[in-house]
């Protein structure tokens, strides 16, 4: 069965009604035939019928035995540190999305969990890296923003050897084009926000794990922890999700052409994106990734803070906003957006510059996103040119 099948497939009819579109189970709780007696279903925290065909789908989608929806990505990454104990260690890919390393620096290592942050994309400094107090490995491939690309099923090798837990953040490739389970890994999580919903319009996390024994902790986990996602927005998310091939298929095209543009322009410095074959791991891509995703960064030969927000805030259908992953062309500035949060020199060492800009690639005709980008640098360079 190919994969656009399978997901339009995996969501089941409602054997109640038949109703194609899976019903919004909208209900607080359910009614008990005798005390502890039911249909499954006692308290919609635990369990809500909505809720469990998408995390049926996205375990489907990813090749895992069990998934589990979030209030937020963030939730669903804070579920999976919850495996953890205090004295525990993790080694982490170091272009970190910034909120993960909010969460990771500033909540948990206060209890005892520390952190240390590798340049990825070698695996060896991965195996380096890991201590006897190592208990899990967290990878973004491709990471947010630089697009760096590690290669899972090497590191998942390093893993086992060591038994520690991988665990690979899958948001910016989703299981369309990327299968971190069938690489090696234990445990696959998403910001359902972005490309799995795909419409900006809720905000979502989904985990996946590869043994029924990891799924029953995370099921604990969100049973007691309480960050469940709603039924409304696993609807939505749902919905989403029946189109996915088509858009990741439409938003990796267009980002191709766009990075291929943006190594034309004389005021770019670096250009990242998988697919170009100058990237560092281009080959590793390859190999793992079906397409190359919707996301470019750039950066500029003037690493200037300010020249870079000129060009964020005048792009006419690139609209300069956080997150990604959604129909429209999004433009960031992660400095002063996305990884704010993260100290200077730590973004500078692993590539986040001032002038560091990020795309998100939307479905536009991408000769009209090439225009939006073109006239925005050319009016810079004008700037510079004229103050040189």
């Amino acid at each position: 069965m190919k994969e656009t099948t399978k997901i339009l497939h995996s969501i089941p009819v409602d054997e109640l009604t038949g109703a194609i579109s899976t019903p919004i189970y909208q209900t607080s709780t359910y009614v008990q035939e005798a005390p502890g007696v039911n249909k499954g279903y006692d308290y919609a925290r635990s369990n809500n019928p909505t809720r469990k065909v998408l995390e049926n789908l996205i375990a489907t989608l990813e090749n895992g035995k069990n998934g589990y929806a979030f209030a937020s990505g963030l939730a669903a990454i804070d579920a999976v540190v919850k495996l953890l104990q205090s004295g525990d260690e993790i080694v982490a890919v170091d272009d970190i999305y910034g909120g993960a390393f909010r969460l990771f620096t500033h909540i948990y290592q206060k209890f005892g969990i520390t952190v240390k942050y590798v340049d990825a994309t070698d695996t060896a400094n991965v195996a380096v890296a890991i201590t006897s107090k190592t208990k899990l490995i967290w990878l973004e491939s491709p990471t947010n923003p630089t697009l760096k690309i590690s290669d899972i099923e090497a590191i998942s090798k390093i893993a086992k050897a060591n038994k520690v837990l991988l665990c690979v953040d899958n948001t910016f490739a989703s299981p369309v084009a990327q299968k971190p389970i069938e690489l090696g890994a234990d445990i696959v999580i998403h910001s359902a926000t972005k490309y799995l919903a795909g419409h900006s319009d809720l905000i979502a996390g989904l985990v996946v794990t590869n043994t029924n024994e990891l799924g029953e902790k995370i099921k604990f986990i969100q049973n007691a922890s309480g960050a469940i996602l709603a039924p409304f927005d696993s609807w939505l998310v749902i919905r989403g999700i029946e189109t996915l091939p088509l858009r990741v298929k439409q938003h990796s095209e267009n980002a191709q052409k766009i990075a291929e543009f943006l190594l034309t322009q004389d005021i770019v410095k670096n250009v990242y994106y998988p697919g170009l074959s100058i990237h560092k791991n281009h080959h590793i891509a390859k190999q793992q990734q079906k397409y190359f995703g919707g996301i470019v960064t750039f950066d500029l030969k003037i690493d200037d803070k300010e020249f870079a927000t000129q060009i964020v805030s005048q792009t006419q259908y690139f609209k300069l906003a956080e997150s990604l992953g959604g129909l429209k062309s999004l433009i960031c500035l992660p400095c002063e957006m996305t990884h704010k949060s993260i100290p200077r020199e730590s973004r500078y060492e692993s590539g986040v510059t001032d002038s560091l800009i990020r795309l998100s690639v939307g479905l536009e005709d991408v000769d009209d996103l090439i225009n939006d980008l073109e006239t925005a640098i050319k009016s810079l360079s004008k700037k510079i040119s004229s103050t040189a």
